[in-house]
């Protein structure tokens, strides 16, 4: 359109055609960000019941298990390799059954993921006997002193005792009644459960 033709338009119109340029300007970014948008929404999400692979040495052996990302270490121990020392007891961290050692630290198998284990070194009360049977001291020193009744917290007490000695925390009756009063018993055998950390502490020479 020459000039003198625009100049003859009335304003009416030329304000009708600028507007509409004006609109269809931004067609072009929105129509982008609400593509992109779209594309967002549409995009598959993550299934945490999806099985994974995951790797876990456990008592110095691999096992390959699938877990879903949910599943804690103490139900692929159970369910999956099938340890069955580590016990369920409250399953909300609170009683220490499930207790376990993961690269030499007691940890709450009950709150820790399976899929957060991987590349460390877990074990468990099946993993402690030498492989001619001989007993840990601590396990030793459990039976010397009577240290169970019923039995079901006793794997958590023990692993919990040994890691107990390694931290240094086994030098009085006081000391280990603290350090290990994550562990319960409801059979209420304390008494000889110190008993038998202090008498495992000395042959365990920490």
């Amino acid at each position: 359109m020459s000039d003198s033709e625009r100049k003859t338009e009335p304003v009416s119109k030329r304000r009708r055609n600028f507007l509409i340029g004006s609109a269809m300007t931004g067609v072009v970014p929105v129509i982008g960000w609400a593509g992109q948008a779209q594309a967002t929404t549409q995009a598959a999400p993550v299934d945490a019941r999806a099985a994974l692979n995951v790797a876990l040495r456990v008592n110095g052996r691999l096992h390959q298990v699938q877990v879903d990302a949910r599943m804690t270490l103490l139900d692929a121990l159970r369910e999956e390799i099938g340890l069955t020392g580590a016990k369920k007891g409250c399953d909300h961290g609170q009683c220490g059954a499930c207790t376990v050692l993961v690269d030499g630290r007691r940890e709450l198998a009950c709150l820790t993921l399976a899929v957060a284990a991987q590349g460390r070194e877990v074990v468990t009360i099946e993993g402690l006997a030498a492989p001619d049977g001989t007993l840990h001291p601590m396990q030793e020193a459990f039976v010397a002193q009577d240290a169970f009744q019923c039995g079901y917290c006793t794997p958590g007490q023990i692993l919990s005792a040994i890691s107990c000695v390694h931290e240094g925390h086994a030098t009085s009756p006081d000391q280990v009644r603290e350090y290990m009063s994550g562990n319960l018993c409801r059979c209420a055998a304390y008494p000889n459960i110190v008993a038998a950390v202090l008498q495992a502490s000395q042959q365990m020479g920490d």
